[in-house]
C-alpha cells in the first residue's frame, strides 16, 4: 500500500518518526496501540496488513462491555516500524505532541483474511497484547470504501478495564506520558531509515544538540532467528551463545541498573558486577549482554546461576557484554554492528573481571560449531556486520544455532509426588501457538530437594481450578508423555500460567510432545505470552 499521504505530512528533517518505507515480502499480524496526547488525547490502532500499518484514530479509547462502540476514524497507513516510536513529535509538525506505546501484540481476524476483511468493511478479530486480550470487531459506518469513519466494537465477552497506572503505563519502556513529555530528547524505540532528507542547517544543529543530551534508559533488546544452518559469508559474524540472563547494563551517573528482557529490574541481585560496571569511567551507558555463571571448566551454565544462594552453591558470576546502544549522551542504535562493537571494546578496556566483552569467533563457522559441540556449551549467535540494533525485533539480521536441544516453557500445573519424593511429581508445561496454551508433555527430572520446595513454594500461590492448555484433555491415547485422559487430569493441579522455565529434551515426537525433558531451572527474565516452540528456519 502507498505511503505517500504519510511522507506528504512529515517534514522528517524536524521529526524523530520513521520514514516512509513500505515493508517487503509478506506481512505479519502485529497490532499497537500508540496513545497519543496531541491537540488531544486519543489512541491509534494500527494493524499490521499489506507491508504497512492500517491506521484509526479511537477518540475515545477501547471498549470494554460487551456491545459497546467506539467511534474509529480511519488515517493514513503508518510504516511497519512506527510500532516501535515513541517520544515527542515536534510542536508545529502534523500530530505534535507526545505518543507512547500503550500495547502490542498480535491479532488475528475470524473468516476471511484481514486485507479482505477491511476492503469489505469488517475485521472480526482476536487481540492478544499485554493489555488487550479477548474480541473485537471493526466496522465500517458507510458503505463507501472511501469511508473514514468506523465503530470499534467489543465483542464476544466484557472485559476488565485497566487500572490508571496501566493505562498510563508504556508496553515498551513502562514510562509514563509524563515521563516520556519530559524526556525533550526521546527517540523512537528502533532503527532510522537512512534515506530521509537532509535536514536544513539549523535543524541538523539542533538535532545533533539533542542526540548528544539524551539520558540512557531501557528498550527491548534485539532477538535472534533460529536457524538449523549457519549463514555463511564475509558479511557475517559469530560469538558464543551465553547461557544465562540476558540483561541491559544502563549507567547514569553513579547509578547502575540491571533490567531483564521483560523491563524487570536485577540490579540488586548482582552486586559484584554493578560494582564493576560503576568502575568504568563513561559516566553514561547503556550496554547488551548476558550474565552468566561459569563450571570449574570455564563454560556457562544457566542451572549454575539458577541455583546461586543455595547452600553450597557460589559460582563466579560475570557479565558478558556484546553491543553497545548508548554512549555518553549518543544513541548508537543505528551504527553498524562492527562499530558498536568496537566502541564496546574500548569501553571495555582495563575493565574489572567481572565484566567481559564477548569477542568474535575468527575462524569458519563450522570449525567453531564443531568446537563448540566438543566443549558442551549452548551454541552461537551470528550477526551481519553491518546490521543495526532493531529493539524488539526478530528480523533475521541476528541468527542462533543450538548445538544442545532445549528451550523455555510455561509451567501450567504439576503432579502429586510418588515414592519418597516431597512436594510434587512433575510439572505440566506448553507453548503458546495462535494466543492458546498448548501442552507439551511433563518432566519430572532435573529437580532437587531445594528446587522441588522453592517450586511448590510459588506453586502455591499459583493454584486455578481451570486447565489452562488448550487442547486437554485429548480423547485419544491415554499413555503419559503423548496425552492425557479426563481421569489422568484429576490427578494434576493446575497452575496460572506464569512461570516459565528452561527444559532440555531429546527431540518433539510427531504428537508435539516432548521426549526425555529435564527440567533446567526458572526464566525469571521471560514473558510468558512470548513462549512459542522454537522451530528453526
Amino acid at each position: 500500500m502507498s505511503l505517500r499521504e504519510y511522507q506528504k505530512k512529515r517534514d522528517f528533517s524536524l521529526t524523530q518518526e520513521p520514514g516512509a518505507r513500505a515493508a517487503a515480502g509478506k506481512s505479519g499480524n502485529m497490532f499497537v496501540v500508540q496513545k497519543h496526547d496531541a491537540s488531544r488525547l486519543h489512541y491509534d490502532f494500527r494493524l499490521e496488513m499489506d507491508g504497512v500499518l492500517k491506521s484509526w484514530a479511537v477518540p475515545k479509547g477501547f471498549p470494554w462491555e460487551h456491545s459497546e462502540r467506539r467511534l474509529a476514524v480511519q488515517v493514513e497507513d503508518h510504516p511497519i516500524d512506527y510500532a516501535h516510536f515513541e517520544g515527542i513529535i515536534p510542536e508545529g509538525q502534523y500530530g505534535g505532541g507526545t505518543v507512547m506505546v500503550w500495547d502490542t501484540g498480535t491479532y488475528k481476524v475470524f473468516s476471511v483474511d484481514p486485507l479482505t476483511g477491511w476492503k469489505e468493511g469488517k475485521l472480526h478479530m482476536a487481540l492478544h497484547g499485554s493489555k488487550l486480550e479477548g474480541e473485537w470487531t471493526l466496522v465500517r459506518s458507510g458503505r463507501d470504501s472511501d469511508e473514514k469513519n468506523w465503530l470499534l466494537i467489543k465483542t464476544a465477552e466484557s472485559a476488565k478495564p485497566l487500572s490508571k497506572t496501566r493505562d498510563d503505563q508504556s508496553a515498551l519502556t513502562k514510562r509514563t506520558m509524563r515521563q516520556i513529555a519530559a524526556q525533550k530528547t526521546a527517540v523512537w524505540q528502533s532503527n532510522r531509515s537512512e534515506s530521509k532528507p537532509t535536514a536544513k542547517p539549523k535543524a541538523r544543529a539542533a538535532a545533533k544538540k539533542s542526540s548528544t543530551g539524551e539520558t540512557p534508559h531501557w528498550v527491548e533488546p534485539m532477538k535472534a532467528k533460529l536457524v538449523e544452518n549457519p549463514p555463511t559469508g564475509k558479511e557475517w559474524l559469530y560469538e558464543l551463545k551465553w547461557d544465562g540472563y540476558r540483561a541491559l547494563a544502563i549507567k547514569n551517573g553513579g547509578e547502575i541498573d540491571f533490567i531483564s528482557r521483560t523491563n524487570k529490574t536485577m540490579t540488586d541481585s548482582f552486586p559484584e558486577i554493578r560494582e564493576a560496571l560503576s568502575a568504568l569511567p563513561d559516566d553514561r551507558l547503556v550496554i547488551d549482554g548476558e550474565i552468566c555463571a561459569l563450571d570449574t571448566e570455564g563454560r556457562p551454565r544457566f542451572q549454575l546461576l539458577q541455583n546461586r544462594g543455595l547452600p553450597g552453591s557460589r559460582p563466579a558470576l560475570y557479565y558478558y557484554a556484546f553491543d553497545l546502544l548508548h554512549r555518553d549522551g549518543k544513541d548508537l542504535r543505528g551504527v553498524p554492528l562492527v562499530k558498536r562493537k568496537s566502541l564496546l571494546e574500548k569501553v571495555l578496556a582495563g575493565a574489572p573481571e567481572a565484566v567481559r566483552f564477548s569477542a568474535t569467533l575468527n575462524a569458519d563457522v563450522d570449525t567453531v560449531l564443531a568446537e563448540v559441540r566438543k566443549r558442551g556449551l549452548e551454541g552461537l549467535i551470528g550477526k551481519q556486520k553491518q546490521s543495526r540494533y532493531e529493539a524488539g525485533k526478530r528480523s533475521g539480521a541476528w541468527v542462533k544455532i543450538k548445538v544442545s536441544t532445549e528451550q523455555e516453557f510455561v509451567i501450567g500445573g504439576f503432579t502429586k509426588p510418588e515414592g519418597t519424593r516431597k512436594y510434587f511429581g512433575a510439572i505440566l508445561v506448553g507453548y503458546y501457538e495462535e494466543g492458546r496454551l498448548r501442552f507439551a508433555g511433563k518432566a519430572g527430572t532435573g529437580f532437587n530437594q531445594e528446587s522441588l520446595k522453592r517450586l511448590h513454594g510459588m506453586f502455591v500461590k499459583l493454584k486455578t481450578s481451570g486447565c489452562p492448555f488448550a487442547d486437554l484433555p485429548k480423547k485419544s491415547g491415554g499413555r503419559w508423555g503423548q496425552s492425557m485422559t479426563p481421569a489422568e487430569m484429576r490427578l494434576c493441579t493446575f497452575l496460572k500460567p506464569e512461570l516459565v522455565c528452561q527444559i532440555k529434551f531429546a527431540e518433539w515426537t510427531e504428537d508435539a510432545i516432548l521426549r526425555q525433558p529435564v527440567y533446567i531451572g526458572l526464566r525469571e527474565d521471560k514473558d510468558p505470552r512470548e513462549v512459542v516452540r522454537e522451530v528453526p528456519a
